[in-house]
């Protein structure tokens, strides 16, 4: 395995932590500006009330994404076991 390989395989792990985490961030974003214009038109300024519905959100989100998830991973992780009984059964 060369140094390109080792390059592509971690510009892909890259791209696949993103694929996993950015839906489930996107989440926490647009709960947590819908809450900071709901604190900003009522003027409740709560730090607390922050963190309960981001949690639910992102919980909920989690729970609707995991097959997705999971998939993602999965075919990363068979790509990279078969890259490594290619490079194994060659030396």
């Amino acid at each position: 395995m060369n140094g390109t390989e080792v390059l592509d395989y971690a510009r892909e792990a890259v791209y696949v932590m993103l694929l996993m985490a950015g839906p489930l961030m996107a989440v926490a974003l647009l709960v947590g500006l819908i809450i900071a214009l709901f604190q900003a038109l009522t003027q409740i300024q709560e730090m607390t009330l922050v963190f309960v519905p981001k949690i639910v959100a992102i919980f909920f989100a989690l729970i609707l994404l995991l097959p997705f998830m999971a998939s993602t991973l999965g075919s990363f992780m068979n790509k990279t076991m078969e890259s490594i009984i290619i490079v194994g059964g060659s030396i």
